[in-house]
Parts: structure tokens; C-alpha cells; sequence
């Protein structure tokens, strides 16, 4: 059972960080833009954002397996590190500020993933 919960934990955390990477390229190649057809053309034609969406497709192919593993009560909240890795590429690689409730939600989201976790088979 240990086995197979580090199995889950690893698939999960494994995607969750591709999410990331993507939303990441995402910010730093969308231009400020009004949804007219060239720049929509435009923001398709670009290899960076289509590399991250097949990273998405991949990254969820990923997830799909993890939940073949184990429930669903325990495969999404730990997905939920998505938030986490999300929030520290922004500070880190964006230079987005962090305000100290900020770090408390990231606390709290972590907390929430390790007690999900401890429950798993319970």
C-alpha cells in the first residue's frame, strides 16, 4: 500500500509541475491582446505556447494514471500542489510579490495535501 501511494504522490506531483512550467511559459509569451483574428493567429502560430499545450495534454495523460491508481479523494488534493508551484515560479521567475497571506494559503495548501495523504487507505 506505501508503494502504491508513493506511485500516486509521484504521478501527481510529476504533472502538477508540468502545469506549472506551461501556465509559466503561457504568462511570459501571451501578449497584452483584444481577441482580434490576427493575434489569436498569432498566439496559435507560437511554438513556445503550443509546446506548452502539448505539455498540458501530457501532464493531464499523467494525472489519468494516478487516478487509475488511487481514489480520487486522494489523487486531486494532491494535485492541488499545482497552486503551490504556481505561486513560487511567480515570485521566483516573475518577481510577483508574496504578501504574508499569501504564504499562509501556500501553508495551509500544503498542510491540506500532507493530512489528505496520511489518509490514504484509511
Amino acid at each position: 500500500m506505501a508503494l502504491n501511494l508513493l506511485y500516486i504522490i509521484v504521478l501527481t506531483l510529476i504533472s502538477a509541475l508540468m502545469i506549472a512550467y506551461a501556465q509559466f511559459v503561457f504568462k511570459t509569451q501571451m501578449p497584452k491582446f483584444g481577441m482580434n483574428t490576427r493575434e489569436i493567429v498569432a498566439i496559435l502560430r507560437n511554438k513556445k505556447i503550443l509546446t506548452a499545450g502539448v505539455i498540458y495534454v501530457i501532464s493531464l495523460l499523467i494525472y489519468l494514471g494516478a487516478l487509475s491508481f488511487g481514489q480520487l479523494s486522494i489523487v486531486y488534493p494532491i494535485f492541488a500542489s499545482v497552486f503551490v508551484f504556481v505561486m513560487l515560479v511567480s515570485r521566483h521567475l516573475l518577481k510577483e510579490l508574496m504578501s504574508p497571506v499569501r504564504v499562509l494559503g501556500l501553508i495551509l495548501i500544503i498542510s491540506g495535501i500532507v493530512l489528505t495523504a496520511l489518509t490514504y487507505g484509511m
